[in-house]
């Protein structure tokens, strides 16, 4: 299964995904390149969160397009 692929079923199973999930559970370290091709499929969101000083974006599948 292509990383396109495995990003696109995680979000259409779980709803938001994270660059460390995208790295811990399928080893794709450039997540913002997969939501840039599947954001022409779908509306996906970017939520900033802040945490232990550090920011860091969860990426929200909302519909289809």
């Amino acid at each position: 299964m292509t990383q396109q692929k495995l990003i696109e079923k995680h979000l259409l199973e779980r709803g938001t995904i994270t660059t460390f999930e995208a790295f811990k559970e399928y080893g794709i370290t450039c997540l913002n390149k997969m939501i840039q091709l599947l954001r022409k499929k779908y509306d996906i969101t970017s939520n900033w969160t802040k945490a232990n000083n550090k920011n860091f974006v969860t990426y929200e599948l909302r519909r289809t397009k």
